[in-house]
């Protein structure tokens, strides 16, 4: 629900002064749970935030209706119709979704694949060609591997079941590309089994994997080929940002300053929790050692800067793929993606 009309000439502060009403939707990570709880709270807004959806849910929801005055989207997304002229939303380079994605390309050994240039003219399961993990994917092909991935059929639909991925509306890609619709009534993970299509990828892994001994990672040490990526480029791939309903933002300026600030603070408390060692907060036996390399790897020990800066390299390089992909008939600047929040 929109609160901008309400509040048109409402400024942050002030003693006595009522704050401004916003919904927030988000996925339930770590960094956003003191926001949830109301441990941080951004100056001069009373922030709600919704009942956990899945991403995909959250995107198509933020396009389709007026349900929230901000939320999680695709940075693909936010990209694309901002080039096009077609997004209701401004932006803040707040991340809340970072992912490597070379562990998310999976194939049928039966297909004959064993390694990246074998993907070369195969059909290709993927959720959204557009989906911002499918891009990086392409990316980390084509840059990294030299994958020509012209000969390529896309093979679109949901991994884990029937039918699509969603209800996205992107704009129309620039240039035609091979990509058809999985209209079997089967899921891509049944025709990944079953050898109509050669592999997947994108944002989701596939039921069988783990339990076919047919399907297999790219790279089996992904965490390895991952890291060595890392240390080469300093990319940690951006998958969301966080956007802000225009005429909320017009009318209420100042509140990008004051939301990023509070998000900002919020990564910073479950980064502090994760950390705290009298007691594991997660289940993950080797979560000191791993923070431990963290402390090694990434400048500061922080492994999730937010900010236009500490993510410049992630982002331009972004931006530089979608346009190889015909997503972008441009590649616009960074301060034509994001507002101001100094």
């Amino acid at each position: 629900m929109l609160h901008s009309a309400a509040n048109k000439n409402r400024l942050p502060g002030g003693i006595g002064m009522e704050k401004l009403k916003l919904n927030f939707v988000c996925s339930p990570y770590d960094r956003m749970e003191p926001i949830r709880r109301k441990q941080v709270q951004p100056e001069g807004i009373d922030l709600e935030m919704a009942d956990h959806l899945g991403p995909r849910e959250i995107f198509d929801r933020l396009m389709r209706s007026n349900d929230f005055d901000l939320g999680e989207m695709s940075s693909s997304e936010h990209i694309a119709n901002t080039c096009a002229g077609t997004n209701p939303f401004v932006a803040i380079p707040v991340f809340p979704s970072k992912v490597f994605r070379h562990g998310f390309i999976v194939y049928n050994r039966k297909s004959g694949i064993r390694e990246p240039k074998d993907l070369a003219g195969r059909r290709i399961g993927v959720p959204l060609h557009t989906m911002t993990a499918a891009i990086w994917c392409r990316g980390v092909l084509v840059d990294d591997f030299g994958v020509d991935l012209t000969g390529v059929t896309w093979v679109q639909g949901s991994v884990n079941e029937a039918g699509a991925h969603g209800n996205p509306a992107p704009p129309p890609l620039l240039k035609p590309v091979d990509i058809v619709q999985n209209t079997s009534g089967k899921s891509l993970n049944e025709l990944l089994v079953e050898g109509e299509i050669d592999a997947i990828l994108g944002a989701v892994l596939p039921d069988s994997l783990g339990n076919d001994p047919d399907i297999v990672r790219l790279w089996p040490n992904y965490r390895d080929v991952e890291k060595d990526f890392y240390m080469r480029t300093k990319i940690h791939p951006i998958m969301h940002l966080v956007a802000i309903r225009k005429e909320v933002y017009n009318a209420n300026p100042w509140i990008a300053k004051s939301l990023y600030k509070a998000f900002d603070d919020a990564k910073a408390m479950a980064w502090q929790n994760l950390r705290y060692n009298g007691a594991q907060k997660v289940m993950l036996p080797w979560l000191y050692p791993d923070i431990d390399e963290v402390d090694e790897l990434f400048p500061g020990g922080d492994p999730w800067p937010y900010g236009i800066e500490a993510n410049r390299n992630t982002l331009e390089t972004q931006l530089r793929i979608m346009h190889r992909d015909h997503m972008i008939d441009r590649i616009p600047s960074l301060d034509e993606l994001f507002v101001d929040v100094k």
